[in-house]
């Protein structure tokens, strides 16, 4: 599953509009040289006085190693800030230059960044571009033999499994799950996010089918194209089902016993990967999340760690965790329109030294095992229904208090990352620097960690002294990093966007905001899922949450049921605020 970008050469006159897509190139006739670059401009969002683009350029001519593309508003735009490419502006001209990583451009290949920007009056996309100071499209011409196009036809683009793009939120649509959609609609003003795309969660096999009821993969799938229309759709399954699932956290335990690998691929995996594969869906951009907590537990939670479990013993010394994600990943990757995401915990487990570099390798491990390659992962996921906050903009890493360094805080304790945005980033390079691919993608689950509300700081913390500073100056307000079930004062983080930042294919929200991660006493139920004393309110902590109490919300059902109390809650708490 290469990660390669598929260049827009239809014969397309420029369109503007607050969606459209500004195609400037043309078809060379015969005999003509090529055109010196396509560019694919797309106005993503506008709200009227300011806006978002996603521009992708591909480079018709020479490669080079560095690369500049240039063009000129004819109104007010104004950059105000951008991602994979340094951009910067002097009156009405815009330059974007490329980021260290992504400076290479073969001919034919394609570089994709996006930027935010104001204008006032008109938002026209721009009618000429220039690459390395060549404009494109001179040297192809137009040919006249071409028919005109009409305008208003919809932009043409990736539409079938051979047509992969480089990331599948750009430009399209996300799917919004009907039935945590109408559970968010039925609760006092869950109106206002109830349209949100959330992940569907496959987290056992009568989910392939439906269970209890519910919708099954294949009815997902039918109401995603029915959702689709004549444009693009993602549609974000999470796959979680491994034997001896979670064998860190009692609340998610699975239905599969430690030994049975083979009934995970052959009654789970081998069916997902069947139904997938049918040509049915081929239009669809189907995003999988795989295996969340699953390769981190056997890093941190194993004997040589003071947050050993014995089940997590069992389960890397059987190498199952390994075998079940790589089985995942060599059937999955095999359905052309399907992208694979592994899960890579969040910075509050993995953001120590000790479990960082460990993590990628165990990643890559996995990633070549039982005939998967590291072609079939596309990316990876973070804060997959965690709490850790996206930006901590109060406190940095380098900062220090009267000599003593932020990371000796308590909150800290000696982190190399301070939330998830720069420990995405940085697990991203550290993933493509041990051979993963150099366009590899990350995705951020903000469901949860927006922490906004009135406990939300205004600015740093006193300097009185280390951990005065950063408690007082934190955003994420946990008793303690290592806290993950049902978290008190918690908030809807930022809402799901594409090419939010570098190296960041998009926000998502795969957790499902509204269900809960576990229930706070033991519930019976037929789904073996287990009883976590980090679910209870009463809970005094243990090695994994340095001995604090829980933050765990009271009353709440067992994993996945919907939990209004925490619902409510999330939207009191949403930053960005809803309105």
């Amino acid at each position: 599953m290469t990660r390669t970008r598929t260049a827009m050469l239809a014969a397309l006159t420029l369109v503007a509009g607050a969606s459209g897509t500004a195609l400037a190139a043309h078809s060379a006739s015969a005999g003509a040289a090529a055109a010196a670059c396509t560019v694919d401009y797309q106005v993503q969002n506008d709200w009227g006085s300011g806006f978002t683009a996603a521009v992708t350029v591909t480079n018709n001519g020479a490669a080079t190693s560095n690369w500049s593309l240039g063009w000129t508003y004819a109104g007010s735009q104004k950059v105000t800030n951008s991602w994979n490419a340094k951009v910067t502006q002097s009156g009405a001209a815009v330059t974007a230059a490329n980021e260290s990583y992504n400076g290479t451009l073969s001919t034919g290949g394609s570089a994709s960044f996006g930027f935010q920007g104001t204008y006032s009056g008109s938002n026209a996309i721009p009618a000429t571009f220039t690459l390395n100071g060549v404009t494109c499209n001179v040297d192809g011409g137009t040919d006249p033999t071409d028919p005109p196009t009409d305008p208003t036809d919809p932009p043409t683009g990736p539409t079938g499994p051979g047509d992969r793009v480089d990331n599948p939120y750009d430009g399209a649509q996300v799917y919004v799950n009907p039935e945590w959609s109408a559970n968010a609609a039925a609760e006092p003003g869950g109106d206002r996010i109830a349209d949100e795309p959330t992940g569907v969660w496959l987290d056992r096999i009568a989910a392939i089918e439906g269970a209890n009821g519910g919708m099954g993969l294949r009815d997902h799938l039918d109401a995603a194209l029915e959702q689709k229309g004549s444009g693009e759709m993602v549609v974000q399954l999470v796959i979680y089902n491994l034997p001896g699932r979670d064998c860190a956290a009692l609340a998610s335990n699975g239905e599969l016993g430690p030994t049975e690998i083979d009934r995970y691929k052959t009654e789970y995996i081998d069916p997902i990967a069947e139904i997938l594969g049918d040509s049915k869906y081929a239009d669809l951009r189907i995003v999988t999340t795989v295996e969340i907590d699953s390769l981190p537990n056997l890093i941190t939670n194993v004997s040589g760690r003071p947050t050993v479990t014995e089940n997590c013993d069992v389960m890397k010394a059987n190498g199952n965790y390994q075998k079940g994600v790589g089985y995942a990943l060599n059937k999955l990757g095999d359905v052309g329109n399907v992208y694979n995401y592994v899960d890579a915990g969040h910075h509050g487990w993995l953001g120590w030294d000790s479990n960082f570099g460990p993590s990628a390798d165990m990643f890559k491990t996995a990633a070549t095992t039982e005939g998967a390659t590291l072609d079939d992962v596309h990316g990876f996921i973070v804060n997959t229904a965690n709490y850790s906050a996206l930006k901590e903009e109060n406190f940095k890493i380098t900062d220090s208090v009267n000599g003593t360094s932020v990371r000796q805080s308590k909150w800290v304790d000696w982190n190399q990352y301070t939330d998830e945005l720069s420990y995405a980033q940085a697990m991203r390079d550290k993933l493509v620097s041990i051979g993963f691919d150099q366009n590899l993608g990350m995705l951020i689950d903000t469901s949860r960690n927006g922490w906004g509300g009135a406990a939300r700081p205004a600015g740093p913390g006193a300097t009185t002294d280390v951990n005065t500073y950063v408690d007082g100056g934190r955003y994420d307000r946990r008793i303690h990093l290592g806290n993950w079930c049902n978290q008190s004062g918690a908030g809807l983080g930022e809402r799901p966007q594409a090419s939010p930042a570098a190296g960041i294919d998009a926000y998502v929200w795969m957790k499902p905001p509204g269900e809960s991660d576990g229930s706070s006493k033991l519930i019976d139920n037929p789904d073996g899922k287990g009883f976590d004393r980090m679910c209870d309110p009463t809970y005094t902590g243990n090695e994994r949450n340095g001995n604090n109490m829980s933050g765990a919300l009271p009353d709440a059902p067992i994993s996945g049921a919907w939990f209004s109390a925490q619902f409510q809650e999330l939207m009191k708490n949403a930053y960005p605020p809803l309105s």
